[in-house]
């Protein structure tokens, strides 16, 4: 394999198989995801503004939030495929350019621009709102034409992601995406594993991928599911996040009820302190 992160990427999509990636936001979620063994990782937008920002997934994180952040988890493995939500392209057809440009320069392998007006929102929230037809397709062509236009050349996967509701219209939207060389076609909060399917047999032979959300309106499937589906890419975007808040939620209810975080007891310091004293020494008599 490459050790360039996007050749690899592409190298990765062209072998059997699926290619499963853990939603990541900081450098302990990509320390966590690195230590469990992952091939792929994937920066979640939503995670990241819970993250940087403590606000919900609403337009509210910049193109600088993203490439700041995606510059950290980038960092800890230079070879690790990464791909980053890179929301409407934050712009015009100048701004997509620039935030492929960005990316490219932070050293992720892949990012997804979608076609939701620049005021968007998760793709699982209600109430979406979608830019026209051409809209769409000229910031994947901006998004291939920057990437193209890289000196010294970028293997950077574009992905073209709709948020349409009407299944049609979404499957026609990444047709045309594909149509303006969008390396795989990404269709938001699928609701039924049919419609699934048939996005994957619609859009062949340009690779799918799949957005299994915690709590969020697709069906819950798993990586088995999925590849069977004909799914290429399979991301869990809350996967650290949610854990995240869960334990640290329980962490803070126990310091709030026992007055201790208990962290060195639960390591072992009373035992230590036992230790050392038997043995006759006095290090840690005071602590």
């Amino acid at each position: 394999m490459s050790v360039n992160p996007a050749t690899k990427l592409r190298q990765m999509l062209a072998e059997p198989g699926i290619i499963v990636a853990p939603g990541i936001f900081d450098g302990i979620s990509a320390r966590c995801a690195l230590e469990a063994g992952f091939q792929c990782l994937y920066q979640s937008g939503a995670a990241t503004t819970a993250s940087r920002l403590g606000q919900p997934d609403l337009a509210i994180m910049t193109l600088n939030d993203f490439v700041d952040t995606a510059r950290v988890v980038c960092s800890l493995d230079p070879q690790m495929p990464i791909i980053a939500d890179a929301d409407t392209g934050f712009g015009g057809p100048l701004m997509v350019a620039r935030t492929v440009t960005q990316y490219h320069r932070a050293g992720l392998a892949g990012l997804h621009i979608e076609d939701q007006v620049q005021t968007k929102r998760c793709g699982h929230l209600t109430g979406k709102q979608i830019v026209g037809r051409d809209e769409f397709v000229t910031r994947i062509r901006a998004a291939v034409t920057a990437r193209d236009s890289i000196p010294g050349g970028s293997d950077l996967v574009i992905i073209a992601r709709s948020d349409s509701t009407d299944m049609d219209e979404a499957i026609t939207r990444l047709k045309l995406a594909g149509d303006a060389r969008a390396d795989i076609c990404f269709l938001e909060a699928v609701r039924l594993i049919d419609d699934l399917q048939r996005t994957v047999k619609a859009l062949a032979p340009k690779p799918v991928l799949y957005n299994a959300v915690t709590g969020g309106v697709s069906p819950s499937v798993t990586v088995k599911e999925a590849e069977a589906a004909g799914v290429k890419i399979i991301i869990f975007p809350l996967i650290s996040a949610v854990s995240m808040v869960h334990v640290i939620r329980s962490a803070l209810k126990s310091l709030k009820e026992t007055g201790t975080d208990q962290f060195f007891e639960v390591m072992g310091l009373k035992e230590a302190i036992e230790i050392d004293a038997k043995v006759g020494a006095s290090a840690f008599n005071t602590l």
